[in-house]
This record gives structure tokens, sequence and C-alpha cells, in this order.
């Protein structure tokens, strides 16, 4: 599973010119599962993505967590993450998950998200063609695999 993580001070996704998603302050994720990831990483995921500690304090140190601000989450399915690109100019996807898999792994993540943070999580809608708008605060950009 992979996880590329912004703190945003705002962001949308759109699917059909139609807004599906919408957050203020808090983070953006993309969300990508591979082959061998299990349903057991997802709690790994999920610790992290509420807990780690991306947001600025009093003092402007990276000392607060998304939980700790009351932000907001912002979680769309990404396999591209999945990608392959050593080999020639064009990405392979053989390490993708297979849709159905990988869907099923997704929904359960933003579930994990909304009953284990009281916070407002926003979704994408699983296979579309999103148009996803950010504003990157920071800019602040992590990459979480496991």
């Amino acid at each position: 599973m992979k996880c590329v993580i912004q703190r945003v001070s705002q962001a949308s996704v759109m699917v059909d010119q139609t807004t599906v998603g919408q957050i203020g302050p808090g983070l953006m994720v993309l969300f990508g599962v591979e082959k061998n990831d299990e349903e057991t990483q997802l709690d790994y995921h999920v610790g992290k993505l509420l807990r780690l500690r991306i947001f600025p304090d009093e003092n402007g140190k990276m000392n607060r967590s998304v939980q700790d601000i009351a932000g907001q989450i912002l979680v769309v399915s990404q396999f591209t993450l999945a990608a392959d690109c050593r080999k020639g100019n064009r990405p392979g996807f053989d390490n993708a998950k297979a849709p159905l898999e990988a869907e099923r792994l997704y929904h359960l993540l933003v579930e994990k998200l909304r009953q284990t943070s009281g916070l407002k999580i926003e979704t994408g809608v699983f296979g579309a063609d999103m148009k996803v708008s950010l504003v990157n605060d920071g800019p602040v950009t992590l990459i979480l695999e496991n």
C-alpha cells in the first residue's frame, strides 16, 4: 500500500464536472493498493494518517496531527501509484491490485478513518476519471508505504 500525503489548506475532487469531495485544512491522500497488499495493513495506514505530526504548533514546528487541528481528510484512489517505470517509457501496472479487491480495501480505509477519527472524511469515486485540485500548504508532501 502506498499513500501520497499532502498537507493542504483546501482540496477538492470532481467527477463529470461535479464536485464529489471537498475539504478545508487537512490532508489530501492519494491511496494505491498493490498485488501483495492485505487488509491487515490498513490499521497501520489509518494510524499514521491520523497521528503524523505535520501541522505547525504555536512555534511553527511540525508538532500537530490532523486530529490535533480537527482537520479534514480527502482520500482519492490512485492505482497509478503501483506503476513500474523502470523499463521503457510506458509505465507498467502489473503490480496493481485487481480492481474489485482494491476498491474493497479503499472503502475499508475510508470507513476506518471515519470510525476512528470523528473527522470529516471525503472521497473521490473509485475508478472514475477525476479532476483533483488542491492548495499544498508548505509544501508538505510525504510518501507512506508498508
